[in-house]
């Protein structure tokens, strides 16, 4: 394995970091582009040094990303979206540099990245050929609707979009993954593979994992799902410890991968 920092992007003269997991092979590897969630203003690319490794080893190259963060009036949506985008560009332009095959990118991201990668891969098509959400944010309305009683004092979508629903409802419908499932964006789509927690209560997998996946499927995407009985922070853990939910997805999703790629 071969792994090794890049900027991938600099918006405003920001330097946006990637650590690089990359196979020792002669071939062009397929590449998986992981963003990290933590609520789009927090959170760090480090939660993925398990599986980069995980991946690396078995034939998978791994970017796993910092973006701009929604900490400040300038960086709010869609900054974030703006930087994933940015990775992808990055890839295909740099996928001689890397030793990736610039047809096989993977998004994957858990909660806030989960929605980046999913709303990248709904709009960046045909460039993406597997978004993989997990814990994700899908329907930032309905997450907004789910906070306002929880935690008024910490609405995250109204704190990634700048406004509360009521004031800008058709920002929130744009914004969220599940309003791009539709039938002419499964035309060349991505394939997907969405996980959640039954134990969630950061992210009600009732309204955004189950919905957003009848809305795929309901359109035409080629999807699989993957329920774990846990709560909503496992994607950063060993996958050496036992009982490790983290390893079991690994598992599971290469296998999806290698499905996908072999068709």
């Amino acid at each position: 394995m071969i792994e090794k920092p890049i900027v991938y992007a600099t918006p405003g003269g920001e330097a946006l970091s990637a650590d690089a997991y990359l196979p020792d092979s002669k071939q062009p590897a397929p590449v998986i582009i992981a963003i990290h969630g933590g609520s789009w203003k927090r959170g760090v690319r480090s939660s993925y040094k398990y599986l980069g490794p995980f991946f690396a080893a078995r034939g998978f190259a791994l970017l796993t990303l910092d973006y701009r963060l929604a900490t400040d009036v300038k960086n709010l949506y869609p900054a974030a979206v703006d930087d994933v985008r940015a990775a992808v560009r990055y890839v295909r332009e740099h996928a001689a540099e890397l030793n990736v095959d610039p047809g096989r990118i993977v998004l994957l991201g858990d909660s806030a990245g989960g929605h980046l990668a999913a709303l990248v891969g709904l709009t960046e098509r045909p460039q993406v050929k597997v978004v993989v959400g997990v814990v994700g944010v899908y329907d930032l309305a309905a997450q907004w609707q789910h906070d306002l009683p929880v935690r008024p004092s910490d609405n995250i979508a109204q704190g990634f979009l700048g406004v509360p629903l009521p004031d800008n409802r058709q920002l929130y419908f744009e914004a969220s993954p599940v309003s791009h499932a539709t039938t002419a964006n499964a035309a060349g789509g991505p394939s997907f593979m969405l996980a959640w927690s039954l134990f969630d209560d950061i992210v009600d997998h009732a309204t955004q994992s189950e919905v957003f996946l009848r809305a795929l499927k309901q359109a035409g995407f080629y999807t699989r799902s993957l329920v774990q009985q846990t709560n909503h922070f496992w994607i950063g853990d060993p996958l050496d410890e036992a009982g490790s939910h983290s390893a079991y997805f690994a598992v599971r999703l290469l296998r999806f991968l290698e499905d996908r790629f072999s068709r």
